[in-house]
């Protein structure tokens, strides 16, 4: 049965599987990626992974795998395979694509960003299905996005567009590893979340899940502190609607998470705020944490229709 590899790798662990022709799932796997190690054992449990899951192919499905696809967190360069730099991994310029190229005994390799390749996948098999344009977010240790356009995820001319997590919305805002002031996942990330409920609610060990749950009772510290999330939200989604006009904003991640308790005031937050925008839909997302690993399978499939038709 003819399939791809498809591996999305994470700063705690690695999600795979590999992926038929109608993108049905033909198995799946997962497991630690091992920073702890360093990013040379990464590397190669990467490498290792890759290689296990083509041998099932063989021996289950009757072929070996005909690509691959890798979706990995940090800075890359999708055009040459390489993994720039991820701080999370500690890598820099690791030469993905050749590597897993090899292992794989030169079979194409496909190379993308974790939240774009996240994004491609919800925009075609996920919340976003038939949408033409659309933004990606997910809530989580950070906030980056994914512009998506006719099928298609934007890269930028130096593949960083979608940094909407590194829109100032607080000028007097917190330090951010950026190096700026008040960025917005400094303010609305999970993290962020789980930062202020730990502090107002005295519990170091709460998280941004605990919080909402406190919303959800009533709780007025939880209720501040998720209103100064929703409200640094929503002045970075109007800044980006305003630059974007998608149709729909998919948020997902650990905040999205919480279901209506930030839909509902998130919604409310920035119709606020519109003034001469259209208006878009807010939706969760509808592929939770599959969603890297689906879209690395449709990177994989799409380098595959690309080769045909060159």
């Amino acid at each position: 049965m003819k399939h791809v590899i498809a591996l999305d790798v994470g700063g705690t662990g690695m999600k795979a599987a590999l992926v038929g022709t109608d993108g049905t799932l033909l198995h799946e796997a997962r497991r630690a990626t091992g920073r702890e190690r360093g990013p040379d054992a990464v590397v190669e449990s990467i490498l290792a992974f890759a290689a296990d899951l083509r041998a099932h192919g063989e021996e289950h499905l009757g072929e070996s795998a005909l690509a691959a696809g890798v979706a990995v967190p940090g800075i890359i360069d999708a055009e040459n395979g390489i993994a720039v730099y991820a701080s999370n991994l500690g890598w820099r310029d690791v030469p993905m694509r050749r590597l897993l190229g090899e292992r794989l005994g030169g079979v194409p390799v496909a190379l993308g960003h974790d939240v774009r390749t996240g994004g491609l996948a919800e925009g075609r098999i996920g919340a976003g299905k038939g949408t033409d344009r659309f933004l990606f977010l997910p809530l989580g240790t950070g906030i980056a996005g994914a512009i998506g356009i006719a099928g298609t995820i934007e890269a930028g001319a130096h593949g960083y567009a979608g940094e909407i997590g590194h829109i100032v919305v607080r000028p007097d805002g917190p330090e951010c590893g950026c190096g700026q002031r008040g960025c917005l996942e400094t303010l609305a990330s999970a993290s962020a979340v789980t930062r202020a409920w730990a502090a107002a609610s005295g519990d170091p060990a709460a998280d941004a899940a605990d919080c909402a749950k406190a919303v959800e009772s009533g709780d007025p510290a939880a209720v501040e502190v998720w209103r100064d999330a929703v409200d640094a939200l929503a002045a970075g989604l109007v800044t980006a609607v305003t630059l974007l006009d998608p149709r729909m904003l998919i948020i997902g991640g650990g905040l999205g998470e919480a279901g209506e308790t930030l839909f509902t005031p998130l919604r409310a937050a920035v119709e606020e705020r519109v003034t001469f925008q259209k208006l878009p839909h807010i939706v969760p997302a509808a592929l939770g944490d599959t969603a890297g690993c689906l879209g690395a399978g449709l990177l994989a499939w799409d380098l595959l229709s690309t080769e045909v038709s060159v």
